[in-house]
């Protein structure tokens, strides 16, 4: 290990991962949702198809923005992504 390294963490734990793969109306979606206990509860959402990743709540669901700024999608499939988010995200 470089003696040079400064870490601000680094832990194991063990985590929840659930793969999904889902049709939008606007297009598929091949999930990775973690559950943690980092991140006050949320999840961490990585989008496999293009390795974007997010840390998601309810209330980043209901911020406008949000999900197309963090996943580089449409207005159309942020909504998709977001029907689909609300049943498992809460």
């Amino acid at each position: 290990m470089n003696p040079d390294l400064f870490f601000l963490y680094d832990d194991s734990e063990e985590t929840t991962t659930r793969f999904v793969s889902f049709m939008g109306e606007h297009a598929r979606y091949d999930l990775a949702i973690t559950k943690t206990s980092r991140f006050y509860g949320k999840k961490l959402v990585v989008n496999i198809q293009n390795g974007r990743s997010a840390i998601i709540g309810s209330d980043d669901l209901e911020e406008e923005g949000y999900l197309e700024h963090a996943f580089q999608v449409t207005e159309e499939e942020a909504e998709d992504l977001k029907d689909f988010l609300l049943a498992v995200i809460m």
